[in-house]
């Protein structure tokens, strides 16, 4: 829909109520079920409701189900093209969001478990709790403007507990092709995405930002996307230095 369309319509709910319409439409092949691409919309539409919390029975409750099972069968057993609703998830920023002062940033976050099973899970430091805990932990790439920010890419990280056991990484279906690789290699792997639009910067804070150009694959890719390699922030109130394609740095 064209932005000329959207500004005519005559109420803030009527325009968020096309936008999500025509977002749904998007995404919607990436689900071959009919009802799965229902329950991603009822999904969607509870993790943008005021709702405290955004766990399975609250979701439920918002969509107005009496049970989290539908819910739960969306996140753990559902089957979708995930690359590629990252792939339109890409292409709507680049169309909605992108603007001359875009920024891509690196950063990790841990999701805290109770058992063993969940991919990637054992005890580890997590940044969410500030100390060592059970949990998996994903690196994500962000890309973020004045006054506007969203996520674009992701990548889990696998521990060597989990990648030199086949048997376990097999019963979890991670596929065989999957080797070990550390953080700032996956925030590499990601950071290299193509949105299709120049980005001003790349910035993470001091694990991701001490990189070296040379350092990890994929990086070639990092310069003719206009990236500075290895943007790293101090802590708060300090100077940001950033590492240059070329490897010097800059206050």
């Amino acid at each position: 829909m064209s932005m000329e369309a959207l500004a005519s319509l005559p109420s803030p709910e009527e325009l968020w109520t096309r936008l999500f319409k025509d977002l749904c439409e998007r995404i919607g092949p990436c689900f071959v079920r009919s009802e799965t691409r229902a329950g991603v919309q009822a999904y969607l539409r509870g993790l943008l409701s005021p709702a405290e919390r955004k766990n399975g029975w609250q979701l439920a409750e918002e969509a107005g189900l009496s049970t989290p099972y539908a819910m739960q069968y969306l996140l753990n057993r559902a089957v979708w093209e995930s690359d590629e609703l990252r792939d339109l998830l890409q292409a709507y920023v680049r169309e909605m969001l992108a603007g001359p002062d875009g920024m891509l940033v690196i950063d990790e976050t841990g999701f805290l478990k109770k058992g063993t099973k969940s991919v990637g899970v054992q005890r580890q430091y997590s940044g969410t709790a500030g100390r060592i805990e059970n949990c998996q932990i994903g690196v994500f790439l962000t890309y973020a403007s004045q006054g506007d920010h969203t996520l674009v890419d992701r990548e889990l990280y696998l521990p060597t507990s989990w990648t030199q056991d086949p048997d376990r990484c097999r019963a979890a279906h991670v596929p065989e092709e999957v080797v070990f690789a550390t953080k700032p290699e996956l925030a590499a792997r990601i950071a290299v995405a193509d949105l299709g639009c120049r980005t001003h910067g790349f910035v993470g804070d001091g694990r991701y930002g001490l990189w070296k150009p040379s350092s990890s694959a994929g990086r070639a890719g990092i310069p003719q996307a206009g990236l500075c390699i290895g943007g790293h922030l101090s802590g708060a109130g300090g100077g940001a230095e950033r590492t240059q394609a070329g490897g010097s740095s800059r206050r």
